[in-house]
């Protein structure tokens, strides 16, 4: 176990140096301007000018960029065209808001997906599970921010609901339960839309891997003794379909990750995402190149976690 361990963060730690440089070349060869004030304002001074470009490494080679960027960077003095703050200080802002998120997020997913799948199985073949699978494609194949956008125009701007950013601002919240259940409304709605396309999915893959189960031959012995078949259901066929879903916490991560971006910006949620969209607009190159680099971070040492829970879930795998 320990050697797989250290194998697979050499390995994520490589993937990362490659992910670094391309992201590294996309951001910084994008066509537009790095400077705060555009590239053709007479009113910036060349010294000026000088200034800015030595101070953010733009009158080196791309290399050196690359190299004194990723110094910066892992010494906490790479700091934001925008504002002249530390990137990881805003950052560390940010992120403990999109962990909650993600986490809730996750969460449904899992949850839901389940019981959604389970649901299906039992009804195989029927009119309800036909109708389940339905609503099932259809989350997957909505954008979240399309939905995102219905529910904000719908409770926003037709019901006066307030449910943007992470608490309901001129409101004098009685006692500190009140302050919590607007708190959680302010996070819930945001992860309920994050969740749904790995409902979704998640429910495809528990009906499909349940399916093929509930046809194997210590199924049938196990009605043979005579079990009962919610025990056959559920503690021989759920508990040995569950590995697919420890597969899909792969896919998941980085999905919940990207959509993160669209809908905090929509839900106006203080997050790494919704930093990320503002880094763009601002052209802030050095926050897009420390978000690129820690969300590629976290989606790698996620796909560590889901094999090591793999093989929590399914004693048969050794981690060699």
């Amino acid at each position: 176990m320990t050697a797989f361990i250290l194998r697979r963060l050499a390995i994520s730690a490589i993937l990362l140096f490659f992910v670094s440089i391309v992201a590294f070349l996309i951001i910084t060869l994008a066509p537009g301007s790095p400077y705060p004030w555009g590239d053709l304002n007479p009113k910036i001074s060349p010294a000026v000018q000088n200034a800015f470009r030595k101070r953010f490494h733009l009158d080196q080679p791309i290399y050196k960029q690359y190299l004194l960027t990723m110094r910066d960077l892992f010494s906490g003095d790479l700091r934001s065209t925008k504002d002249d703050r530390p990137v990881l200080q805003k950052i560390a802002e940010r992120l403990p808001a999109t962990l909650k998120l993600n986490i809730l997020a996750l969460t449904l997913a899992f949850t839901f997906g389940i019981l959604l799948g389970v649901f299906c199985v039992r009804h195989y073949g029927r009119a309800p599970d036909t109708f389940a699978s339905l609503i099932a494609f259809i989350l997957i194949a909505l954008p979240s921010f399309w939905i995102s956008y219905l529910i904000t125009i719908a409770l926003v701007k037709v019901f006066a609901v307030p449910i943007l950013g992470t608490q309901s601002y001129g409101i004098a919240f009685s006692n500190d339960l009140r302050k919590w259940l607007d708190t959680f409304w302010h996070l819930a709605l945001p992860a309920t839309v994050l969740s749904l396309n790995g409902i979704a999915v998640q429910s495809r893959f528990i009906r499909a891997s349940m399916a093929e189960t509930l046809k194997e031959d210590y199924i049938r012995t196990a009605r043979a003794k005579g079990l009962p078949e919610d025990a056959v259901f559920y503690k021989h066929a759920l508990r040995n379909s569950i590995r697919p879903l420890v597969t899909g916490l792969g896919y998941l991560l980085p999905a919940l990750l990207g959509g993160s971006v669209i809908v905090e910006t929509i839900f106006a949620y203080p997050g790494i995402g919704r930093l990320g969209y503002q880094a763009v607009l601002d052209r802030d190159y050095p926050s897009l190149i420390a978000l690129n680099f820690i969300t590629a971070a976290l989606v790698l040492l996620g796909n560590l976690f889901a094999d090591l829970l793999y093989a929590v879930v399914d004693p048969r795998v050794r981690l060699e």
